[in-house]
C-alpha cells in the first residue's frame, strides 16, 4: 500500500473505517460515521502497526 491510497472498510455497527499508511508498517486508522454524503462525524482514530484484523473485514473502497 502507498502513502496516498486511502483503504475503507464496513464497521460492525454503522461506522466505517479508514487506514492509511503513513509509514511503512505504520498506519492511521479512523473509525467514523456518516451521516449524509455532507455530514458526518469522527468515533475515535489511532495510530497501529497492527491491521490484520482490520483486513478481514469487508473492503469498500478501493475494490
Amino acid at each position: 500500500m502507498s502513502p496516498a491510497s486511502p483503504l475503507r472498510y464496513d464497521g460492525k455497527l454503522g461506522e466505517l473505517i479508514a487506514v492509511k499508511e503513513i509509514e511503512t508498517g505504520k498506519f492511521m486508522v479512523v473509525v467514523y460515521k456518516e451521516i449524509s454524503r455532507e455530514d458526518g462525524f469522527v468515533i475515535t482514530a489511532f495510530l497501529t502497526k497492527r491491521i490484520k484484523q482490520i483486513e478481514r473485514r469487508t473492503k469498500l473502497w478501493p475494490l
